[in-house]
């Protein structure tokens, strides 16, 4: 197992991709660039991560989701019974087609320009989703490796469309059970292959526990299907992640939980502190707990006491939306803060969310992603002379 130093520093995932790699991903969507001339341009693309997060003192490398098209879609090269679809395509296929558009609109979100996975038959893993990924990582550098992977309720609600899912799932439940044999399978291939963390990304799950003004809707991962009483939905959450990473040793994992990363608005992303989703984080058996805490969107770190004593806490200390790079000092002040809860060895240091998450509508610039994340660095050599 990895020895870490005090307060790692890391990423939550994905970085901005360079205009070939934009270029050579749309010519591998349209059939025009063949698979592993797809791939060459890619690994190139993950060198220049890696190089950038190595020039920053990141501890743990991504590979900075450099293969693929956004956080959760990626998956349809590698699983067997589902495609992909525009949102602008699945307008015609949600339940309320007006309601959708009219929030699709309010949230800044392109649907001409995200594409969002959707099950039309048995949902069964061809190949490993992210092997690839973490093999083209390790290539370029000796520091571990995390590899963030869909949640297993954000890939079943968000790929449950009634109308095109209902004949092979009739539920969402029936599809979950065959969404955590593909992750729980994927988990042990990554742990086998020698990645270090996986972070598995469930962001719908504060707008589940307080919804802002969309009532039904969400587009963080264009969950297209209605929520259900958010108690009965959260505990649905809480069962498919453990049945993931239940009895599965050798690995860290992680559960990334923020309030949506779409625009640079703030504005139109949900608000809402933690609290309520303190008791089902209690109960999840995940290592570590992957959370935004650069913006007052997020509330107080006190209510994190409430948590298990041995679940560390990956604070997000930098906002990935903002031109603006934060100082040293704002960052110690967000860790001291959370000190009172958690000891030093148990926090490490990321961005509130990724900084590429959507290829085609990054939130920022790689070079204010990498002066964010050396700002990181900084900080958290002055936090590790302070309390080593």
């Amino acid at each position: 197992m990895t020895t870490w130093p005090l307060f790692p520093v890391t990423t939550v995932g994905s970085l901005p991709r360079t205009q070939p790699l934009l270029q050579a991903l749309r010519q591998r969507q349209s059939g025009r660039l063949e698979p592993e001339a797809f791939a060459e341009v890619a690994r190139r693309a993950v060198r220049e991560a890696v190089s950038l997060q190595e020039q920053a003192e990141v501890d743990m490398i991504s590979d900075g989701e450099q293969f693929r098209d956004n956080f959760y879609s990626f998956i349809t090269d590698a699983v067997d019974g589902v495609r992909l679809m525009s949102l602008a395509e699945l307008l015609d296929y949600v339940e309320n087609k007006a309601a959708f558009e009219r929030l699709l609109n309010a949230l800044d979100v392109p649907a001409f320009a995200i594409r969002n996975p959707v099950v039309d038959g048995p949902v069964r893993r061809r190949t490993s989703l992210a092997r690839h990924e973490l093999l083209a990582a390790q290539a370029c550098t000796a520091k571990p490796i995390k590899v963030a992977l869909p949640g297993p309720y954000l890939l079943t609600r968000s790929m449950w469309v009634k109308r095109l899912t209902a004949d092979t799932y009739p539920t969402k439940e029936a599809l979950g059970e065959d969404v955590v044999t593909l992750l729980r399978d994927e988990l042990i291939d990554l742990r086998d292959a020698g990645c270090a963390f996986v972070q598995f990304d469930e962001p719908v799950l504060s707008e589940v526990a307080f919804a802002g003004p969309h009532m039904t809707h969400t587009f963080m991962c264009a969950a297209l299907s209605e929520k259900s009483d958010p108690e009965e939905e959260l505990n649905f959450a809480v069962e498919l992640l453990n049945q993931v990473v239940t009895g599965i040793d050798g690995i860290k994992t992680g559960l990334h939980v923020c309030r949506g990363n779409s625009s640079r608005q703030e504005g139109v992303l949900l608000h809402g502190a933690y609290d309520p989703l303190i008791p089902y984080f209690s109960r999840m058996q995940i290592n570590q707990l992957v959370l935004e805490y650069a913006t007052e969107r997020a509330g107080s770190v006190e209510v994190l006491r409430a948590l298990p004593a041995e679940m560390e806490i990956g604070l997000g200390v930098c906002n990935p939306r903002s031109s603006e790079v934060e100082s040293v000092d704002f960052i110690v002040a967000k860790v001291t803060a959370l000190l009172r809860h958690r000891d030093p060895g148990q926090i490490y240091l990321n961005p509130d969310c990724g900084f590429g998450t959507f290829a085609e509508r990054p939130v920022n610039t790689t070079e204010t992603a990498a002066a964010k994340l050396r700002a990181i660095d900084q900080a958290a050599t002055v936090l590790r002379a302070r309390f080593a």
